[in-house]
């Protein structure tokens, strides 16, 4: 089954009659019976049935369905990315990125990329690492970055810095009178977290043991993000990711975890997938620029 057979076979099976389909796909009835009646000859079997003015599936329709609908996505994918590296030009870099670096770091890479490289389309994606890992295999995406580099074997993970907590904790809390907080601060407190089988959530649960504190947040969270709104509403205390910018948020107070954790910031890429000559001199701009925000933020500290 040839690319346009597969794209009148899934526009009838959307619509269910031809002038429908031939109207989805912008051409003529016939040519559209045609194509279809071609494709059942080269099948050598019925793909739809007419009853009462509709085409009805054929139980080998049916079975082919799925197939036909996974390798037209497939088709679409190939020609977005045709049509990206015509528009690019001279290229095309895709980044897929946690929030935290996304809000931090890819703003300082891209600026000083664009600067030197005009002409090349960047593309930025902010996303779960589940779906960072899965954009990288797909090709969807050349570079990643996450605060984990505990992934599956066909993703290469390049530490390129570190990171510790902050807490956020709501205006007037008594605690917001302490300079900096520790894990033992927070024990017995309504606390606002990473939930449970994340990287954070790991290295929070392993230092609290080794210090003797029992922490079981009362709130878990996916993103790091999310937990501005929770804190200013005065569901607790979020312990979270002192990378992104919290200070820019009005209604918390901000004050550092001292003696806590870190963990780590990843540069992802595929180990299945070559990346391109763009892609590589992101890539050292966006290890530059985490090095500069870590800097900054020591500076401020």
């Amino acid at each position: 089954m040839r690319a346009r057979q597969l794209e009148v076979f899934i526009a009838v099976m959307r619509a269910g009659t031809v002038t429908a389909a031939a109207r989805m796909l912008n051409i003529s009835q016939p040519a559209l019976s045609q194509i279809l009646l071609h494709t059942e000859d080269e099948l050598g079997f019925t793909l739809f049935e007419r009853v009462k003015g509709r085409l009805r599936p054929t139980p080998e329709a049916l079975e082919i369905f799925v197939d036909a609908e996974r390798l037209s996505a497939a088709l679409e994918g190939l020609r977005r990315k045709t049509t990206d590296l015509r528009l690019g030009k001279t290229g095309l870099v895709r980044v897929a990125a946690s929030p935290p670096p996304a809000m931090t770091i890819l703003p300082r890479a891209f600026t000083k990329f664009r600067r030197q490289h005009p002409k090349i389309l960047l593309r930025s994606h902010m996303a779960p690492i589940a779906a960072i890992v899965d954009m990288l295999r797909a090709g969807d995406a050349s570079l990643g970055i996450a605060l984990d580099d505990r992934l599956p074997p066909d993703i290469d993970a390049q530490v390129i810095g570190s990171i510790g907590f902050a807490c956020l904790l709501p205006i007037g809390h008594a605690l917001a009178g302490k300079g900096e907080l520790t894990l033992a601060d927070l024990a017995g407190q309504e606390l606002i977290s990473y939930r449970g089988n994340t990287r954070p959530a790991d290295e929070l649960a392993h230092a609290a043991r080794a210090q003797g504190v029992v922490l079981s947040p009362s709130l878990e969270i996916d993103v790091s993000i999310s937990a501005v709104g929770l804190v200013q509403a005065g569901l607790g205390i979020a312990l979270v990711d002192a990378l992104l910018p919290w200070h820019q948020f009005g209604g918390l107070a901000v004050r550092p975890l001292s003696s806590g954790p870190e963990f780590p910031i990843a540069l992802l890429t595929s180990r299945t997938r070559a990346i391109s000559r763009a892609d590589e001199m992101m890539r050292d701009e966006i290890r530059a620029a985490c090095t500069a925000v870590l800097g900054s933020d020591k500076t401020k500290a």
